[in-house]
């Protein structure tokens, strides 16, 4: 099974497409994201991210459904 997680994008790193980084926020933890899946992506956008990729830009509202959700399964 593959799990792929929102996260909101704060910073973006770099120029060459294939190694851009940015720094996502995943609800209080921030990791370092490769960006080369999501050449539109900007600062403030969405991301469902799988093994470091973000793999595509999500909607915001979508991505606070899935927050919720996951809020949900903690308690």
């Amino acid at each position: 099974m593959c799990l792929a997680v929102p996260g909101r994008v704060i910073s973006i790193e770099g120029d060459d497409p294939l190694t851009r980084q940015g720094r996502v926020d995943f609800g209080g933890v921030v990791k370092s994201v490769n960006l080369a899946y999501v050449p539109e992506v900007q600062t403030d956008d969405y991301v469902l991210v799988h093994v470091g990729f973000a793999i595509t830009v999500v909607d915001p509202r979508e991505a606070e459904r899935v927050f919720e959700y996951l809020e949900m399964l903690e308690q």
